[in-house]
């Protein structure tokens, strides 16, 4: 085999913030802090925070491989992080605030962090938790001297540990498959698990979004990331935006409709990226004002099924475009986009909303296969459904520290088993039909919990909806519906009932409606149907 003659510099982090602060010196980072009001900067003078906070760490005695973990809203000091941390061979561990004290012990332990930065929002859950986290743990909170909080640790304080320390610092080379981040699962089956990637990964996939989703990253939009920091890289975009020099508008902890609304006005917003349930909040409140955020011209949604509903609202009624994306933790984590070619765009509108309620088309550099129970492929017809496998350069090849949930993981091909039951039509569509341990299995046919879900979601009483199985004695499973109501709606179960029986068969309109305030979340911000089926395991239905 002839190689080429090519020079291999390695693919590093630390290389986009130094390309954002050369190239794109007049796009933003602004952030709506902790302590009130905004902070202002720009790529070049973050990189010289950047580079004093690398310093620091190495003054701190953070040495390459170690894992720093952070408790951060979105906003430029936890944007800080992600670039000093792996621009000295460390490893950023996002820390999601949401999950359980039980769960937050065990990753932190598990990653063995030796570092601890957190916003002052949550200092009393540190100083809680504290003694059950690695010992000689080093915490500093995210602050200045006037905002550090009372603590019984020996805390550092962020900007202290800035002051005085070089604005200027030459990277280190190192391999390119060198550690640079650590994510764990949401641990929804099973204790969490982490996945690691690399420099290398980071860096490609940075270039696969924005080859993927090109409109969006043109030069001067202002994108706000209301998909966290600490969930799954934020989907990539603080690496993807100082590559095209897009702004960054982070909204801190303020992540309501109107709070949405108003920092989406005053810095002028372009794209915004988060999950369905945050564009619920946003779009009620357009409803609320009578318009759109004037600049807003797209909405990109992930993490879970948008339903069509939402997207027709967005679309129809303010002329904002809804992208749907899908991936995982263990993908970096995007996989599918939903890019359409220009004879897509020129379908009529119904066409293409159909088509954006879809997962979306593969971005380059993953490869996707759907399998039967057998493990043998099926076509890519739009009809066969089977359990999606993918890989890629930027998917998981296994589990931190953990070799029995690797194994369950990967096909003797080297695929990653995704848990999704799907199919892909001949355009290349993915379609997720639900999560295997979603399905509902009745009477010997298989319902989508996805299919009903957004079919109620439809209804204009429905702010939102679950279902789940409910095992049942003659039809092994049948669904129950729940539902979170639009503010001021009454509807009645039977008319929903009717409702969803317009539009799918008899079998698999679920056999009840139930009622509550708020629909349960997981800690990244989807519907928790763990906890729905533990409230309504002996719901009078399986008793028929």
């Amino acid at each position: 085999m002839l190689m080429g003659q090519m020079m291999h510099r390695p693919l590093l982090v630390s290389s986009l913030i130094d390309y954002a602060a050369e190239m794109h010196p007049g796009a933003e980072i602004v952030s709506s802090t902790v302590e009130g009001g905004l902070h202002r900067t720009s790529y070049p003078e973050i990189r010289k925070r950047i580079a004093q906070l690398a310093h620091a760490l190495k003054a701190m005695g953070i040495k390459p491989g170690d894992r720093v973990a952070t408790l951060a809203w979105n906003g430029y000091r936890h944007f800080e992080l992600y670039y000093a941390i792996a621009g000295i061979g460390a490893v950023c561990h996002t820390l999601n605030p949401r999950l359980s004290a039980e769960q937050f012990i065990y990753i932190t332990n598990h990653a063995d962090d030796v570092a601890l930065f957190f916003d002052t929002t949550f200092a009393p859950l540190v100083d809680g938790l504290a003694p059950n986290l690695p010992s000689g743990m080093k915490y500093i909170a995210m602050c200045d001297q006037a905002h550090k909080p009372d603590s019984p640790l020996d805390l550092v304080v962020y900007e202290d540990l800035l002051a005085g320390q070089p604005e200027d610092i030459a990277w280190d080379d190192f391999p390119e498959d060198t550690a640079c981040a650590l994510c764990y699962t949401s641990g929804t089956t099973g204790d969490p698990k982490g996945v690691l990637y690399s420099n290398r990964a980071m860096v490609l996939h940075s270039l696969f979004v924005t080859i993927g989703q090109g409109s969006t990253f043109a030069q001067g939009t202002r994108i706000l990331p209301v998909v966290p920091l600490f969930h799954a890289n934020a989907w990539g975009l603080p690496y993807a935006a100082a590559l095209t020099g897009c702004s960054l508008i982070f909204p801190g902890p303020r992540l309501d409709g109107a709070s949405l609304f108003d920092l989406m006005e005053g810095e002028r917003v372009d794209s915004a990226w988060g999950v369905p349930t945050v564009w619920l909040g946003l779009i009620n409140e357009m409803d609320k004002r009578g318009a759109k955020p004037a600049s807003l011209r797209e909405v990109l949604a992930g993490g879970s099924a948008v339903a069509k509903a939402l997207i027709e609202r967005f679309q129809k009624d303010y002329g904002v475009e809804v992208y749907q994306g899908w991936g995982m933790t263990e993908m970096s984590p995007v996989g599918t986009i939903s890019m359409m070619t220009p004879e897509m765009q020129a379908r009529p509108l119904d066409e293409r909303i159909a088509l954006k309620a879809l997962a979306g088309r593969k971005m380059f550099g993953v490869d996707l296969k759907i399998v039967d129970e057998d493990g043998a492929r099926v076509p890519h017809d739009g009809n066969a459904e089977g359990e999606l496998y993918v890989r890629g350069n930027c998917i998981t090849s296994g589990y931190f520290k953990n070799e029995a949930a690797t194994e369950a993981a990967m096909d003797a091909e080297g695929w990653f088993g995704t848990g999704d039951v799907a199919s892909i039509d001949t355009e290349g569509w993915l379609s997720i039909t639900d999560r295997a341990k979603d399905l509902i299995k009745s009477g010997g046919e298989w319902i989508s919990s996805i299919d009903v879900e957004n079919t109620a979601i439809a209804h204009p009483a429905v702010a939102n909806a679950a279902v789940i199985a409910i095992a049942h004695p003659k039809w092994d499973e049948r669904p129950l519906l729940i539902v979170q109501k639009q503010p001021g709606a009454q509807p009645q179960p039977q008319e929903l009932l009717d409702h969803v029986a317009e539009h799918l068969a008899k079998w698999q309109v679920p056999d009840a409606v139930e009622f509550v305030d708020e629909l349960p979340l997981t800690a990244t911000g989807k519907v928790s149907k763990k906890t729905l089926r533990e409230a309504f395991r002996d719901h009078p239905i399986g008793k028929a």
